[in-house]
């Protein structure tokens, strides 16, 4: 039995889907401590309320997007990120290579999350990454329009400042294009499918399910209640209905039985949710916010592979998705293709066995002192030069 510290961002429940498939299996044989904050923190303490098992989950700061009016800010986002980078990131370190140290971590494994990365690597622990943002750096993306390129680029050197020190990298999406030279390391997977959708035959029950981001505008709202098919709404909570829409809470059975009896999706473009319709052949029409490039990003290569469309969430008519959902069967071809076949957990079960079986010493350096005069050791520290995010799958 080894000890597995987990680290993953806490932006949605895209991250908290993907690392709790991962959680399901490991904890099985394995002790597993994991790290997170906000939509990720409440989703896993649902599923792990106490210390009874083989998983604690812990609260640490997160990095969240911020929104002005209802709409993505980017700007706010990165002031936010900058302030957390300078006045957050180093007392959590310094906390994190203390709870390693106490919990004595044989591996740790982060989704997008800055502080275990950086606490893993003063302490000689290996790490490994799992996520969906290292295809910004390793993917060939000649497919997005150039404006999309350049916002990837600069997106990836955030990948870089939040993922460094990684032993092995493993990309998760639901598009596999070519690598980049340089990146031939990367071991490429599909989205980590949780095990109710596995196996399961999927139907036409004669609704829509919509999986919404909390500041989806009312406008959107009033043109799915007017698209002619009941719908299934989730991500904003439990409410009254509304026309032909109905609200339901977070349920992970519930959503699922949903997910598989639906005629299609109208939802967010993220990379979990997308990959769960193409596993079960559903045609999606995406909503990406404008301000969302990332989002935009799965869009385009969600169009580019004929299983679905896409639509700005803020130009989203009742026409349009009426004419999604007439059109729908243009898509079958294309996701008779990948039905059944998108789940990448056993290949990142594979990733983990392999880093295990290597077995490590871990290089204990000194705990940083107690804070003096409102700062620790760590901040004055400065981070080891050359840690590069994903050196490979060396020793």
């Amino acid at each position: 039995m080894a000890r597995i510290a987990i680290s993953l961002c806490g932006e949605g429940r895209g991250h908290a889907t993907r690392i709790c498939t991962l959680i399901e299996h490991l904890a099985e044989e394995h002790e597993i401590l994991v790290y997170t904050s906000a939509d990720a923190l409440a989703f896993l303490k649902l599923r792990h309320p106490s210390r009874g098992g083989n998983v604690e989950v812990r609260e640490i700061p997160g990095l969240l997007f911020q929104y002005t009016s209802g709409r993505l800010d980017v700007v706010r986002s990165i002031t936010a990120g900058i302030d957390y980078q300078a006045r957050v990131l180093g007392p959590l370190t310094d906390r994190l290579m203390r709870e390693l140290d106490a919990f004595g971590a044989d591996l740790g494994i982060t989704d997008f999350e800055p502080g275990l990365p950086r606490a893993c690597a003063r302490q000689g622990i290996p790490l490994l990454s799992v996520d969906h943002q290292h295809f910004l750096l390793a993917y060939e993306i000649g497919v997005l329009p150039r404006s999309l390129q350049w916002h990837a680029w600069l997106m990836g050197h955030a990948v870089w400042l939040c993922t460094v020190g990684a032993s092995d990298t493993v990309v998760s999406a639901f598009f596999r294009p070519p690598l980049r030279r340089g990146w031939e390391h990367v071991v490429q997977v599909g989205p980590l499918l949780r095990r109710d959708l596995l196996g399961v035959v999927p139907d036409d029950r004669g609704y829509l399910v919509s999986y919404l981001r909390r500041h989806t505008p009312f406008a959107t709202l009033a043109s799915l209640a007017d698209c002619g098919l009941p719908v299934r709404v989730y991500g904003l909570g439990e409410r009254e209905p509304f026309g032909t829409l109905s609200f339901h809470a977070i349920d992970g059975r519930r959503f699922v039985d949903d997910l598989v009896g639906c005629r299609a999706l109208v939802a967010a473009a993220g990379n979990q949710l997308i990959g769960e319709a193409l596993q079960l052949g559903k045609p999606m029409l995406v909503l990406p916010e404008s301000a969302h490039a990332e989002q935009l990003m799965n869009a385009h290569f969600l169009a580019a592979m004929a299983c679905g469309d896409f639509c700005l969430l803020e130009e989203t008519t009742a026409d349009r998705i009426r004419a999604f959902v007439a059109g729908i069967d243009r898509f079958r071809p294309a996701l008779a293709g990948v039905v059944g076949r998108m789940d990448g957990t056993n290949d990142v079960l594979d990733v983990i066995r392999h880093r295990l079986s290597l077995g490590h010493t871990p290089r204990r350096d000194p705990l940083p002192a107690a804070p003096v005069g409102g700062a620790t050791a760590r901040d004055a520290a400065q981070e080891p030069e050359g840690w590069p995010a994903s050196p490979g799958r060396g020793g």
